[in-house]
């Protein structure tokens, strides 16, 4: 079992309000066990289960459980969105926009946020034991994709008493699954904020993917993906991959007001290959970190989960279609200097919500940190988030 977190049986009691304990910051999560007598049948047509699930929670719930916000992270994300996380030792990811006061506000809303199928930090994923041959995983864990990753969330929620969503709110990959979950339960969720988010992933995208996977792959300590029990794990593969996707989440000039080409703690080039510019020491540092808190393994998987994921493709590839369903408020948000996921992208989200008529607000806010935007103080995005957000709440009735 994961550090920092406690397990809960999947017979749990339904939650009320009073049940429900204050917002904790202690890094400590749940880890829920679902699907033991129905396994999930995922998109790849394999069925898995049992599913440990680790989440944390923060607020409290109220009595007619109508002020539930799902909190959807990224690629690399966990649950830990506020207070220490056990396994860094850092502070929560989005710290600045989730707690009492905040745009995401822990005193009106019960806020959720679970770390997705397939990943490595408390939910079932291929670092974690395959109960039929009591082994890691490996590559024998089956393909994922976004829309599993949103039926084992509302597996969670189902587990956790709760049927109604106030909003799902994500950046990035968070963000696809913000609007997949609009689109698999439309009587479920009431509104949706996409941040930094695509309605599928394009070549550029499977492209960059493609990269960092054959990185990881032809690290020969890799193994086929049977490193667990190995003294060495792919560490140089994965530290690769990491680099190169850690460009596309920063923007040219973002870049180049940081870095430049300014020499590492040198006064003249070196002539050989060292790191002699700051931007090349900081890219090592990006990826060795990162291998310390990340599995080789579930890269590939939710990358893979990325890849496939496309909303138009049940629905004859209008992407309208995908959302004539949905009852819920939208709200779209992306970053102009974003060229992993550009504006474009979020305008024909817009397009297709207005072809059906649904209720979407949009802003392209004007920052040059990139696709990264979403993480950082961006004063325009809390406004526009905690504007959303109080609207919808006092026009349903929300107020606490």
């Amino acid at each position: 079992m994961t550090s920092g977190v406690r397990q809960t049986d999947e017979k749990r009691q339904d939650m009320t309000g009073t049940e429900i304990q204050e917002i904790q910051d202690d890094g400590v999560a749940e880890v829920a066990i679902l699907g033991k007598d129905a396994p999930l049948r995922l998109d790849s047509g394999a069925a898995l289960g049992p599913i440990h699930v680790a989440y944390k929670t923060w607020g409290k719930l109220n009595a007619d459980k109508s002020n539930v916000v799902l909190i959807c992270h990224a690629l690399t994300g966990d649950h830990y969105v506020r207070g220490v996380n056990p396994l860094t030792g850092k502070s929560g990811w989005w710290q600045n926009m989730v707690g009492p006061g905040c745009p995401i506000d822990t005193d009106r809303f019960f806020v959720i946020c679970s770390n997705v199928l397939g990943s490595c930090c408390g939910t079932t994923g291929p670092a974690e034991v395959n109960p039929a041959t009591g082994k890691p995983w490996g590559l024998d864990f089956p393909v994922i994709t976004i829309r599993d990753m949103v039926k084992t969330q509302a597996m969670l929620l189902d587990h956790l008493g709760i049927d109604d969503i106030f909003a799902v709110i994500g950046g990035s990959m968070g963000g696809m699954q913000a609007l997949q979950w609009s689109t698999l339960y439309p009587d479920r969720v009431k509104s949706v904020v996409a941040i930094a988010a695509c309605w599928r992933h394009s070549a550029q995208n499977i492209a960059f993917h493609e990269v960092g996977r054959q990185a990881i792959m032809a690290d020969p300590n890799w193994k086929g993906g049977r490193y667990y029990e190995e003294s060495e794990s792919p560490h140089a593969g994965l530290a690769v991959a990491r680099m190169a996707a850690h460009i596309t989440y920063m923007s040219e000039s973002g870049l180049t007001s940081r870095f430049g080409r300014s020499l590492q703690d040198r006064e003249a080039l070196t002539f050989g290959f060292d790191a002699d510019f700051q931007i090349e020491s900081y890219l090592r540092h990006q990826g060795i970190s990162f291998v310390d808190r990340f599995d080789a393994n579930s890269y590939l998987y939710i990358t893979r989960a990325m890849d496939y994921y496309d909303l138009s493709a049940e629905h004859n590839g209008i992407l309208s279609e995908a959302f004539r369903g949905s009852r819920a408020r939208f709200c779209i948000l992306s970053f102009n200097s974003d060229w992993l996921y550009p504006t474009g992208e979020s305008r024909e989200i817009v397009r297709a919500l207005n072809g059906v008529g649904a209720r979407v607000s949009f802003a392209d806010i004007d920052m040059d940190k990139g696709h990264d935007s979403f993480l950082l103080e961006c004063p325009e995005m809390d406004e526009i988030v905690r504007g959303f957000l109080t609207a919808h709440a006092e026009q349903k009735g929300g107020r606490r």
